[in-house]
């Protein structure tokens, strides 16, 4: 009996230090609960402010863009000075310009040999320095910002595009013909109908002198469309044909020698490329003849109609003196 009271009571004071235990515990666990919940909290809050903060920066910063990239009115830009010295620097670059061409010019017609390379200089320096031009008075008297040039050649791209298609494709047609270089100022050139030398090349057109001295344009776009037959290719010298009829009796052995003494006296001849006289069949009005065809050379493009000329009048007045055609056989 004693024993089992001893083990009652040993049982009770184990079970009373564990409630005990429990009881202790459990503010401590409530307490451990309470502060994280805290933190969580304070954590989530923060997050709300880091992703308010982030987003007003991100609106600040899309603002300050937008107003860099947002050009000022272009009226800003203009005032009496800055029209003033666009006004000196045109009409400096004008002078300056065409001094340089007229000097040019002048030193070319001196020189037969280097005539056509130094006319091929001119519509470069002409193209070239205008542009200059307008890149200093744009960049160096008005200054625009950068946005404000990215808008006006936005704006002027899309309208010019439109309204000037024809302009824009000449632009580029001079500009391909100044770097291809398909022919030169000073040379003689055949474009559709018209033959003759080009005096200027520009970037809308080309000017060509006729043998007729007409002048004429010929737009660079249509040229980019055209078989363009060059008689010379930047030199000087260029072949020329001057054809006669003769009657298919005639003797062409004494009419080639005649015609190749004739070429050769010719104040117009470059003897140093040779000299033809070729001889082909043809019918006209049902009648047969030979056609004479003296291809040589002169030391000018310039003097090609004077040398078709002169062979023509000193062949035939040969061909007659020597009684090697009948006057009655040119009828």
């Amino acid at each position: 009996m004693k024993k089992i009271i001893i083990i009652f009571l040993f049982i009770t004071a184990n079970f009373i230090a564990v409630n005990k235990n429990t009881v202790a515990f459990l503010p401590i666990q409530s307490s451990i609960v309470q502060q994280t919940d805290s933190v969580k909290v304070d954590s989530l809050k923060i997050n709300s402010v880091v992703k308010e903060e982030a987003k007003k920066e991100v609106k600040n910063t899309k603002d300050k863009i937008v107003e860099n990239l947002t050009p000022p009115p272009i009226w800003e830009f203009f005032s009496a000075a800055k029209i003033f010295w666009a006004i000196i620097f045109i009409i400096i670059g004008y002078l300056l310009i065409k001094f340089t061409v007229s000097l040019l010019e002048k030193y070319a017609e001196k020189f037969t040999n280097q005539r056509i390379t130094i006319k091929g200089i001119i519509p470069v320096i002409k193209i070239f320095g205008w542009i200059f031009i307008i890149v200093l008075i744009i960049v160096g008297v008005f200054q625009p910002p950068a946005a404000t040039l990215i808008a006006v050649s936005a704006s002027l791209g899309i309208a010019v595009g439109f309204a000037s298609q024809d302009i824009i494709k000449n632009i580029f047609g001079g500009i391909i013909i100044l770097l291809d270089r398909p022919f030169t100022v000073g040379d003689k050139i055949e474009v559709g109908s018209h033959y003759g030398e080009v005096v200027e090349i520009g970037l809308r057109s080309i000017r060509i002198v006729t043998a007729d001295d007409s002048l004429v344009s010929i737009p660079n776009g249509e040229l980019m469309n055209e078989s363009v037959s060059n008689s010379n290719t930047g030199e000087a010298n260029c072949q020329v044909v001057a054809e006669i009829y003769l009657p298919i009796t005639v003797d062409t052995k004494r009419v080639r020698q005649l015609a190749y003494e004739s070429a050769q006296i010719s104040k117009y001849i470059y003897l140093n490329k040779p000299i033809y006289v070729l001889f082909f069949n043809e019918v006209k009005e049902g009648r047969s003849y030979l056609k004479m065809r003296l291809k040589a050379y002169v030391v000018d493009i310039r003097y090609e109609f004077a040398f078709k000329s002169d062979m023509t009048e000193i062949v035939i007045k040969q061909l007659l003196e020597q009684k090697i055609i009948d006057p009655k056989d040119l009828r």
